[in-house]
């Protein structure tokens, strides 16, 4: 006989080796799932900008496209001013000699007969959030 086998007796071997294991297996396990949880709370909390490509500031990408805001996306203007999508306010364009019959919407937002016309509505958005506005759609 050994001395090793004398002097721990098979049952307290085992339940030693099964100790060890489980403390291994038990520590193994928690330092993946902190490593896990570390990498997934890593990208919390972070809002996702686009770069204007001629500027360095940031662009606004989580935009309403609903109605229901300040801003018209689409046409890039304030929505409470926006004649293409508030067709009662044609009129009052028209009569004040502010329109393009060339596009069908107000002269002073015609963006495609002079796309500096932008630039005035742009500050006004820039003055309320901070950032520049999208590109209208149209």
């Amino acid at each position: 006989r050994s001395n090793f086998s004398s002097a721990m007796p098979k049952e307290n071997f085992m339940k030693r080796m099964f100790r060890t294991h489980s403390l291994t297996f038990g520590l193994l396990t928690m330092i993946g799932l902190l490593s896990l949880s570390a990498l997934m709370l890593s990208g919390c909390g972070k809002v996702e900008t686009a770069k204007d490509e001629s500027t360095d500031s940031a662009v606004v990408t989580n935009v309403d496209h609903s109605h229901g805001g300040w801003w018209c996306v689409e046409h890039g203007v304030p929505e409470e001013e926006c004649a293409q999508c508030d067709k009662s306010l044609v009129v009052k364009f028209k009569k004040a000699g502010d329109w393009c019959e060339e596009h069908g919407r107000p002269e002073s937002q015609c963006f495609l007969c002079s796309p500096a016309r932008f630039d005035k509505f742009a500050a006004r958005y820039e003055a309320k959030t901070g950032h520049k506005p999208p590109k209208p759609e149209e």
